[in-house]
């Protein structure tokens, strides 16, 4: 049995359930969903990020559409578009590519999308709603996080689970997601944590979302760990033609033996992110069309 957590192929596992239940909804008339996606700028890696989102779409069919601005766009001029893809009612879901160019406010962007059309779910209203028995439009990485858990029926019951990472949208997030299920003991660390190994070394599940390279070593968990990996980081390696490799916050090489079931970087976490962001718009469209 592998201890490789696929996201690519759990990924399009569920994009094949997502297209049969688009053919079953446009064979009865109804339109394909619809999904705009604003790119505020030219940073690299979020273009790249965002052409991935705009094919997943159309292996499913979903019509998205990419609506590409100046990275000197003023803020007032970003909200009159935000507030038009509110109103469009041949819009289903729209999302503002993070991040965003120093002049922008995210909080401003995410205090004016309408929380039925943000597909992210990075709204108050969406992340509030975790913690509801009414779930709403999930944050897409913690969503990702959860089917992944499920799928691989990774068993979190009576078990000890340690996320590091706090923030808003990702790591504050899946740690509020573990919580509802009411059966899983949760720790949630970040960086600045004293001894983080303390903590760690005596994980079931850790999942990590911080951003720092191999932040987490083959010292620092037992065995027979589960591990989803969250952080993404470019580091320098001479050896690739790119000059760089991808790795995340786990120290996969090492930890692997150890490990019970563990999340590549990429290949992982990545493509999950990506197809909740198409079963959030699914949603969208099947409650607006009550399908």
């Amino acid at each position: 049995m592998s201890k490789i957590i696929d996201g690519i192929k759990i990924s399009k596992e569920i994009k094949s359930e997502i297209r049969k239940k688009i053919l079953i909804a446009t064979e009865k008339g109804f339109r394909s969903p619809s999904l705009k996606i604003v790119l505020v700028g030219g940073h690299g890696p979020s273009k790249i990020y965002v052409n991935a989102k705009l094919k997943a779409c159309e292996s499913v069919g979903i019509d998205a559409e990419l609506i590409s601005l100046s990275d000197n766009i003023l803020q007032e001029e970003l909200t009159e578009l935000i507030k038009k893809l509110n109103k469009d009612n041949d819009v289903d879901g729209f999302i503002v590519q993070l991040p965003l160019p120093e002049n922008i406010s995210i909080q401003k962007v995410i205090e004016n999308i309408d929380s039925s059309k943000d597909v992210d779910g990075f709204t108050n209203d969406n992340i509030g709603s975790i913690t509801s028995k009414n779930k709403k439009l999930l944050p897409a990485t913690g969503l990702g996080v959860m089917t992944l858990i499920k799928r691989y029926s990774i068993d979190v019951e009576s078990k000890k689970c340690v996320v590091i990472g706090s923030s808003r949208n990702v790591g504050g997030a899946i740690a509020q997601m573990l919580v509802q299920r009411e059966d899983v003991t949760v720790t949630v660390c970040n960086s600045k944590t004293k001894d983080l190994k303390s903590i760690t070394i005596d994980a079931d599940l850790i999942i990590s979302a911080v951003g720092i390279p191999n932040l987490v070593t083959e010292d620092m968990v037992k065995d027979g760990v589960s591990i989803i990996d969250v952080g993404i980081s470019r580091v320098k390696d001479s050896s690739k033609r790119s000059g760089f490799k991808i790795v995340g916050d786990v120290d996969f090489d090492s930890i692997y033996k150890k490990a019970n079931l563990i999340t590549p970087v990429p290949g992982g976490v990545g493509p999950m992110t990506i197809v909740s962001l198409l079963q959030n718009t699914l949603k969208v469209y099947c409650d607006k069309f009550k399908i």
